[in-house]
């Protein structure tokens, strides 16, 4: 089987990463040249990773057509694209929904919407898709997690949540230098906190059959350190604030 990528970014560079380190069968991965760095590291690090001479001739040759674009550029390049109906196209474009996809494309191939993160370069990290699709979701299942979603409408929510990473992140970032600030040197602050944070989550997983609130509650003691931080943030509206900023995000693929 031939894959081929179209827009060589974080995340399909963090999906190439996550399929040549796993036991996906393919005999080789096309990918564009349009960011001509990113490619040329894929190529250099993985010998089956070929940069393509342009869009086209990835299309032409793939089985498999991943969709790694922006929905701008996405907007414009795809309907030019002459795919073929028994190809399987894979789109990680946010806010081009299904059918906007199947009249671009034109032809009647399988046509599914994924929301891949970068953790996925690790093989880790929830991959919904729509529609459901069998070979589809055993693929992913590979290099991750795979969610089906039997209503596109359903995926917004999650495309949603998925505009929290950053977020996240900065979270991280922002206790870190806390630490830094109180004389802590960088490396080990950063180790600490990304470490309690990779065991808060993992800890959460397991107990992710159950409602969250019960980890709330059972990381708290009376008049303890975290229930002092769960009181303070609420006051101040901070997890109010996290919903409002969902909110947000989720109006823009109501357009």
């Amino acid at each position: 089987m031939k894959l081929g990528f179209i827009g060589t970014g974080k995340i399909a560079s963090s999906v190439i990463t996550g399929i040549c380190n796993s036991k996906i069968k393919f005999s080789k991965i096309l990918v564009s040249p349009r960011n001509k760095s990113v490619a040329k590291k894929l190529s250099k690090k993985f010998k089956r990773v070929v940069v393509a001479k342009n869009n086209q001739s990835i299309v032409d040759s793939s089985n498999w057509v991943f969709l790694s674009i922006t929905p701008t550029v996405g907007q414009k390049i795809i309907k030019e694209l002459k795919f073929k109906f028994n190809q399987t196209i894979i789109s990680f474009i946010s806010t081009i929904t299904l059918s906007q996809l199947k009249k671009a494309i034109k032809v009647k191939a399988k046509i599914v919407r994924a929301i891949p993160l970068p953790p996925i370069s690790l093989k880790k990290g929830p991959v919904p898709i729509y529609p459901p699709n069998k070979k589809v979701k055993d693929f992913f299942n590979k290099i991750g997690t795979t969610i089906e979603i039997k209503n596109e409408k359903s995926l917004i929510n999650f495309w949603s949540i998925s505009g929290m990473m950053a977020p996240f992140y900065e979270l991280l970032r922002v206790m870190t230098n806390w630490l830094v600030k109180r004389g802590i040197k960088r490396d080990k602050a950063q180790k600490y906190i990304t470490s309690l944070f990779l065991a808060l989550s993992e800890d959460a997983v397991v107990n992710s059959k159950k409602d969250l609130k019960y980890l709330v509650k059972e990381s708290q003691t009376p008049k303890g350190l975290n229930e002092q931080g769960v009181k303070e943030l609420t006051k101040l509206g901070f997890y109010k604030k996290v919903e409002k900023t969902l909110n947000s995000i989720h109006k823009r693929f109501e357009k």
